[in-house]
């Protein structure tokens, strides 16, 4: 075998060296890259990413959400930005900036309409990825989301080989299949030499306005039992809220009170 020069994008050796990362755009900053995943849909994976970003810009730092969820994006709604992302020049696009100073890049800021749908294999969905990655030119981030679809197929293994992720926060329900994400995001992380950050239970009970007693509408939860099993922390337990839901709802996400993801934070910060 020839002499190994790490040039790996041109390389055809099979020398378990391989780099697959795509270069950031020269005139981007990204400190660090945290993929909020799950593996089933419908666990509010991009409420949580939401959040989080929104919460560490709140606290001071400078947060990205990359929304790799092409076929079903939902963070543009959530922050209220319906424009459209513009171009610096003809390979370079802007971010869309958020009203509190998030940036956001998602496959919604390019469509004519934002209801048009994505009908697309999954090759086209992943250069697209890597394109969000280094076309845009992302302005000193302290800490970029990347909001994940749900599963462990193309996109996600795109965004682990092509992005430098640094840490990955899975996300659940109460529900008895939440063994089955966490081990499937577990298996994932390990496959991939990328360290879960820890869990984040969401819609893990309901208030009562009138009593304030817990009720655990989706039955009893197994996270604590399932966080020990694997070695895991837990970064955050989040209600159901009819007050959060009508603040994504109305593209308000930044005025909610995070106050339940302090711990999240906390273990970000770590990464």
């Amino acid at each position: 075998m020839a002499d190994c020069d790490k040039n790996c994008g041109s390389c055809s050796q099979d020398c378990g060296e391989r780099s697959f990362l795509e270069e950031l755009n020269p005139k981007s900053r990204v400190n660090k890259v945290i993929a909020v995943m799950s593996g089933k849909g419908g666990v509010g994976k991009s409420f949580v990413t939401a959040s989080l970003a929104a919460a560490m810009q709140k606290a001071g730092f400078k947060t990205a959400i990359l929304d790799a969820d092409i076929t079903g994006p939902s963070i543009p709604k959530m922050f209220g930005s319906g424009e459209r992302a513009t171009a610096l020049s003809e390979t370079e696009l802007n971010p869309v900036v958020s009203s509190k100073g998030t940036q956001l890049m998602s496959i919604n800021f390019l469509l004519e309409n934002e209801t048009d749908p994505v009908i697309w294999r999954g090759p086209m969905i992943a250069g697209v990825i890597k394109q969000f990655w280094h076309d845009v030119v992302w302005t000193d981030v302290d800490y970029m989301f990347v909001d994940m679809p749900p599963g462990t197929g193309d996109v996600p293994l795109t965004v682990f080989q092509s992005l430098p992720v640094n840490g990955i926060i899975v996300v659940s329900t109460p529900q008895d299949l939440v063994r089955i994400i966490v081990e499937k995001a577990a298996n994932m992380a390990s496959a991939m030499k990328v360290p879960i950050l820890g869990l984040v239970e969401n819609m893990s009970y309901l208030k009562c306005p009138d009593c304030g007693k817990e009720i655990s509408v989706f039955g009893e939860s197994h996270i604590d039992k399932i966080a020990a099993d694997f070695n895991l922390p837990i970064l955050a337990k989040i209600p159901l809220q009819l007050s959060v839901a009508q603040l994504c709802d109305e593209g308000k996400i930044e005025e909610s009170d995070f106050t339940l993801f302090h711990a999240a934070c906390e273990g970000i910060k770590k990464a």
